[in-house]
């Protein structure tokens, strides 16, 4: 079997946006993250830091933006976990996002909203130490 790369963790996300001012504000007023400095692309967009990772936000017109305002749970998207799910609602319910909430097969009770550029986002509070994670 040939052999894998030797990955550490996840570092950062990257995700396109339309709209830098908008995306920070989001990234930062209802997931945690903050801003930080950057180098001096030449193109707009912005760095984000929370919880051992980074998400970077790409300024771009040809970002898709949202096709529409439908959550689909099977669509790609970033997870991430929480310890309270009645916060995360909310949280959503304050600002005026728009969510789905579902539980899944193995029990886990999900929360699925949308960027404003319309990437997926799920929140969950997931069990401690699940059998298929490794370390």
């Amino acid at each position: 079997m040939p052999q894998s790369l030797p990955l550490l963790k996840l570092h950062h996300l990257a995700v396109t946006t339309k709209d830098r001012d908008q995306s920070v504000a989001f990234y930062r007023d209802i997931l945690g993250f903050r801003e930080v400095e950057r180098p001096g692309f030449n193109f707009q967009g912005a760095w984000m830091v929370a919880y051992g990772m980074q998400i970077h936000i790409i300024q771009s017109e040809n970002a898709a933006g949202p096709v529409d305002s439908y959550i689909d749970s099977r669509a790609n998207h970033t997870a991430f976990a929480v310890e309270d799910s009645s916060t995360v609602t909310d949280i959503l319910d304050e600002h005026g996002i728009v969510y789905r909430q579902q539980v899944n097969a193995g029990g886990i009770h999900q929360t699925f909203f949308q960027d404003p550029d319309g990437h997926h986002i799920e929140v969950a509070v997931y069990p401690p130490n699940p059998p298929f994670i490794e370390e």
